[in-house]
């Protein structure tokens, strides 16, 4: 029973107030006018609809002023700095890269983030680099020199010295149930000779090759020289090769790329025959030195994380990633890599500002923000790998990773729609079925570009969904969204610079994340994880 004390007193009073107001709003609802006649139970139950009733009338601060902070002047005054030369196209674990890494985390002090890594805003991580000091094929005593007659790849070779006289010809190495290019011949311990099929397409060529080698080890090969037609026309890596882990499941057999004119001194006048489709396997005495001399540095490389913890639900966290890594130098030539990935990675920095200021009016999100630009993308997806094998924050008080990866220019091979007014979403209908709706939701309300799925097809042959850093929270059952403008002429080259960038889209698709993350950071429950991983 409550207290009559309290009946008449100006708790009752303004509560009182608050219902006829309430009625008077909702006159349909289930308020009631005259609370002097309620007994203790009817009070509770009243106060339940009215709490129940205020929880569902509670709506996520408006996010448009906030949103409009990004801008296309500051989206390019920061990519004029990152697709800069002095940053000399941000090649993982090099100078440039870690020029860029200071930029970034400069950024993230200067608006008010905290260090994602403890104390640091650096998560750091070991690079080893592999470098060749000298190599060297000899054929029955005649001696051939590197890179003039064959090359190496320092990552695909060990420092060893080898001898053989019996080597194996194994055409262009297939051995399935449709072809064996090793029947009859032997092979365990041996050097084995390859040549490459023609293959216009570069990625079959290199996939051809691949499972040559493959082959190769299976059949027990120690070594194998791989034939490379128009030898000297064909464009070598410089510097050495960089990876990140020094411990390999299996170690492959040495490979050396040689010219036709080493090929030729194996195998004489059947080499002829031989590139001609129509030689056979067989074993040829020669007596072939292989022998390379190689040094592993180590070095590192570094994610950069900028943290804006959150209100009620701050134990839960959402991740906006972009990478700030790209190809380096080929010599004197900068590959400047403007939209990728300097497109994704100012628009976190713009992002993160956005919610920053936002936070600043006493409007900042419910769950925490990790703002990650990744290094070592281009690598092989090295710096999402690592902070997914490594979280600072839990990965299953993560609700989401928003990943943007070129979001600055137009597809050229785009045919359909408005080429100036879209963006491709990969990754939407999959692990949760809560993305693409709210994907929808905020783009209808608010940016209005066509929502192109065009990347969501299992059957891309470019397969896309795997070639970001969204995709190592994926592998770990995070859901994800990835943001991408196609491939364009300019994509991994020298030219893609930022005069090309599409400045007014971009700040359109960059505002796009910052809605859908907005929403995401405030909405009451985590996403669902409920479509299995494929």
């Amino acid at each position: 029973m409550i207290n009559n004390e309290l009946r008449e007193g100006p708790f009752v009073s303004s509560y009182g107030q608050f219902i006829n107001n309430q009625a008077a709003k909702y006159p349909s609802s289930l308020y009631l006018k005259d609370i002097n006649h309620l007994n203790m139970r009817g009070l509770l139950v009243l106060l339940t609809i009215i709490s129940a009733t205020i929880t569902q009338a509670q709506k996520i601060p408006n996010p448009t002023p906030w949103a409009n902070l990004i801008t296309e002047a500051d989206l390019k005054n920061h990519l004029y700095i990152v697709a800069s030369k002095e940053f000399e196209g941000r090649e993982t674990a090099t100078e440039g890269q870690k020029k860029a890494a200071a930029y970034i985390e400069n950024h993230f002090k200067t608006i008010g983030l905290a260090p994602g890594n403890g104390n640091s805003y650096q998560l750091r991580y070991p690079v080893y680099r592999d470098s060749v000091n000298e190599a060297e094929i000899s054929v029955n005593d005649t001696s051939y020199r590197l890179n003039d007659d064959f090359a190496v790849n320092a990552a695909n070779v060990y420092q060893s010295t080898i001898f053989g006289s019996d080597i194996a010809f194994a055409g262009y190495g297939r051995s399935d149930s449709t072809q064996d290019d090793y029947k009859g011949i032997r092979t365990a311990g041996k050097i084995v000779l390859l040549i490459e099929k023609g293959e216009p397409n570069p990625r079959q060529a290199r996939m051809n090759q691949f499972n040559a080698v493959r082959n190769a080890q299976k059949k027990g090969a120690v070594a194998v020289l791989y034939v490379q037609s128009n030898f000297s026309q064909r464009q070598r890596p410089s510097g050495g090769q960089m990876y990140t882990n020094p411990y390999k499941f299996a170690v492959d057999p040495n490979v050396y790329y040689v010219s036709e004119k080493i090929a030729r001194a194996i195998m004489g006048s059947d080499y002829d025959e031989a590139v001609s489709g129509k030689g056979q396997p067989k074993n040829y005495n020669s007596n072939v030195k292989l022998e390379v001399n190689k040094t592993a540095e180590k070095l590192e490389s570094s994610d950069v994380l900028g943290y804006l913890e959150g209100t009620d639900l701050k134990d839960q966290l959402l991740v906006i990633s972009a990478h700030y890594d790209h190809l380096g130098k080929r010599d004197t030539v900068i590959y400047y890599g403007a939209d990728d990935d300097g497109s994704g990675t100012v628009s976190i920095m713009e992002i993160a500002a956005a919610f920053a200021k936002a936070k600043a009016a006493g409007k900042g999100p419910r769950r925490s923000i990790l703002f990650l630009a990744n290094s070592g993308e281009e690598k092989g997806l090295w710096g999402s790998a690592y902070y997914t094998n490594h979280p600072t924050y839990p990965l299953d008080k993560t609700t989401v990773d928003l990943n943007i990866d070129m979001i600055g220019r137009i597809d050229p091979n785009r045919k359909i729609g408005d080429s100036t007014n879209y963006v491709y979403v990969v990754g939407d209908d999959k692990l949760s079925s809560d993305l693409k709706p709210i994907s929808i939701a905020q783009n209808t309300k608010f940016t209005k570009l066509e929502l192109d799925y065009k990347f969501n097809d299992p059957n891309d042959p470019d397969r896309i969904y795997y070639r970001s850093d969204h995709y190592n929270f994926a592998r770990k059952g995070v859901p994800i969204i990835f943001y991408f403008d196609g491939i364009h002429h300019d994509y991994h080259q020298p030219t893609d610079t930022p005069d090309k960038i599409n400045y007014d889209i971009m700040a359109k698709r960059a505002k796009l994340v910052f809605y859908t993350a907005w929403d995401m950071a405030n909405r009451k429950d985590m996403l669902k994880r409920d479509i299995p991983l494929k």
